[in-house]
């Protein structure tokens, strides 16, 4: 078989940090796609480090979670940089200054407040006074995008007038997509989908620019997509015949989730809808060569979230209100990577396969030559977590000091058990600097290829630094760094570690650079 992964994108050892957009210091409340972003990127460049990893960049839904959006295609216009507006004149900047740059966590209900009217502003400036010349790209990625796009603004504005009530509980001529209502509310919201259409256009265009800098900095970026949507989405109001709805109600059938563990008696009802997977084999899966051509398009490399339902998947029938009563289900498997490499080519995918992972999900990730995934706050326990000791890897690993569900690695050692601290200590030995970077170091000296570290380790932060407490509603999601945390003796220390375990992306395995000076102190 033709290899599923490009030699110069996941085969060379390299490293980076793990950064959501949102966790920018920059104003407005959240954090965007501005100068922070800029400065960041020269951060990594002087570290040393060739990834960036963030989460998914869609609009979040229910929990303010980018895992849980309103489109599997759409930007999260919060990210906007309004100071990037600002220099283009469409705002003024003493508004923008008007803003905190840094407040802390992220409180969404206040930057919805205070920010969306002046991308607002922004955007009715543009329709009103933008040249020719900005007019005629506004105009080109609203007819490239219209398969996306023209759904996606239409069903936001319909949230909106329906005061954010889920689509399926809006007037049935509207929640059936009958033609003849839909005509009519198009032209009735004609000026909002306008504005909307112009905040997807200046969404990307910013992050395309960062993009492009990124690879001017030899920083490629790793995307995060999750393989469920959510039912209140976009997503599936349009397409309901890929979904496993009731053809009547366009109620989900059965849901996603996994099943009871050692960590819950009653598993995870995530409420996902399921694909109608036979349906999608008979289209060519065309919805999911859309989603990942457009993935690929934003980002170098895409970690896909929950793996093993790509081979398996936990179904739970809608009426069930924990996820005990429900069964595995055979997914797509090797026929929707099959198609995905024959429309796309190869596949820069890295499999998040963290759990309980039976030998066929093993056999699907190795087949396509994906990278899994080893966390080292998972590996001191008792000896079945050694799987995620530095000793038993592959090289065709990503390994994380930890990842955006976990604690900081400060707030698992305060937290961990006697047993894990033993055994860390014993394999870590004097961590005279931090066991945050006792942690990092066995994790960049690993036999792993790639090797990412949360920024809050970095930072040596504890479980104030955390993103995301898993099943816990409230408070994920919020935190930024303070404003002048990466410090050049940060980049400096990270940059040595680089050159020293051989993930300097322009260093090759004689020593020598490849089109750069080495790092010297």
């Amino acid at each position: 078989m033709e290899r599923a992964i490009p030699d110069t994108m996941l085969d060379k050892r390299s490293s980076g940090i793990l950064l959501h957009p949102t966790s920018f210091p920059s104003h407005g409340g959240i954090g965007d796609l501005g100068p922070a972003a800029y400065e960041f990127i020269d951060f990594l460049a002087a570290a040393r480090q060739g990834l960036w990893q963030i989460l998914p960049l869609n609009p979040v839904g229910i929990g303010n979670s980018p895992y849980s959006s309103t489109s599997a295609f759409a930007g999260n216009v919060l990210l906007i940089s309004l100071e990037r507006l600002a220099d283009r004149g469409m705002i003024s900047r003493e508004r923008v200054r008007s803003l905190d740059v840094f407040g802390g966590r992220v409180h969404y209900s206040k930057v919805v407040a205070e920010k969306m009217p002046l991308l607002q502003e922004a955007a009715a400036w543009f329709l009103q006074n933008a040249g020719a010349e900005e007019r005629e790209r506004f105009h080109r990625f609203v007819q490239s995008n219209s398969w996306w796009l023209e759904d996606y603004v239409l069903f936001e504005a319909l949230r909106i007038r329906h005061e954010q009530r889920s689509w399926n509980t809006w007037p049935r001529e509207l929640g059936h997509r009958e033609p003849e209502a839909m005509a009519a509310i198009r032209e009735e919201l004609h000026d909002e989908l306008e504005r909307a259409r112009f905040l997807q256009f200046a969404f990307f265009e910013q992050w395309r620019a960062l993009h492009s800098y990124c690879r001017s900095k030899g920083v490629k970026i790793i995307g995060d997509v999750a393989i469920f949507v959510s039912y209140d989405s976009a997503d599936v109001w349009t397409h309901p015949e890929i979904f496993r709805l009731d053809q009547n109600t366009l109620e989900p059938e059965c849901v996603a989730g996994v099943p009871p563990d050692a960590f819950s008696v009653t598993g995870q009802r995530w409420g996902n809808p399921l694909y109608h997977w036979e349906e999608l084999k008979q289209r060519g899966y065309d919805w999911w060569v859309k989603r990942m051509s457009w993935a690929l398009e934003s980002c170098d490399i895409i970690r896909l979230d929950h793996f093993r339902g790509f081979q398996q998947f936990w179904e739970i029938p809608n009426s069930e209100p924990t996820a005990v009563h429900g069964r595995w289900v055979d997914g797509p498997g090797e026929d929707l990577f099959r198609v995905l490499h024959e429309r796309l080519g190869a596949l820069p995918f890295i499999a998040e396969d963290l759990g309980v992972i039976t030998p066929d999900v093993n056999a699907l990730r190795e087949r396509w030559q994906m990278p899994g995934m080893r966390i080292l706050q998972f590996a001191f326990g008792d000896p079945g977590a050694h799987i995620y000791l530095p000793h038993r890897y592959q090289p065709n690993t990503v390994v994380y000091t930890g990842t955006h569900d976990n604690d900081t690695t400060l707030g698992w050692w305060n937290c961990c058990s006697e047993n894990e601290r033993k055994f860390a200590g014993a394999l870590l030995g004097d961590a005279s600097d931090g066991i945050n970077w006792a942690m990092v170091r066995l994790a960049q000296s690993s036999t792993a290829n790639l090797c990412v570290v949360p920024l809050q380790d970095v930072l040596g932060l504890g479980s104030d630094g955390r993103m995301n407490v898993p099943s816990f509603g409230d408070g994920n999601w919020t935190w930024r760094y303070a404003p002048q945390a990466l410090r050049s003796e940060l980049a400096h220390k990270l940059a040595l570690l680089a050159e020293v375990t051989d993930r300097y992306p322009s260093f090759d395995q004689k020593g020598h650079g490849e089109g750069g000076e080495h790092f010297s102190a």
